[in-house]
């Protein structure tokens, strides 16, 4: 890559923008994410009590549903950040190559 070319995205204000945005956002998700899946294994370390507790007079326990919960939210941020990348960063990504392309 050429180091004009570099330079001029790196002082581009969209590429702050998309930098910065992508950064924050992505930060947010993963801190998310740990809490959910840290929490799980808390439990299982600290409450396996809990998670053993029977719903209702089934054999199904408090630590599946709460386990495929896990699941789902890791599913769950995954499309928020694809939904979000899709539109937005997508767009600002443009918006940087056509103006270091001038």
């Amino acid at each position: 890559m050429e180091t004009p070319l570099v330079e001029r995205i790196v002082a581009d204000p969209n590429y702050q923008t998309l930098k910065s945005r992508r950064s924050s956002f992505g930060w947010t998700l993963t801190i998310a994410m740990l809490v959910v899946y840290y929490g799980f294994i808390l439990l299982i370390a600290f409450q396996k009590g809990l998670l053993a507790t029977r719903i209702g007079e089934g054999v199904m326990t408090w630590g599946i549903p709460i386990g495929f919960g896990v699941i789902v939210f890791t599913i769950l941020v995954t499309g928020i950040y694809v939904r979000r990348a899709n539109s937005e960063f997508d767009e600002l990504n443009e918006k940087i190559k056509r103006e270091a392309l001038k």
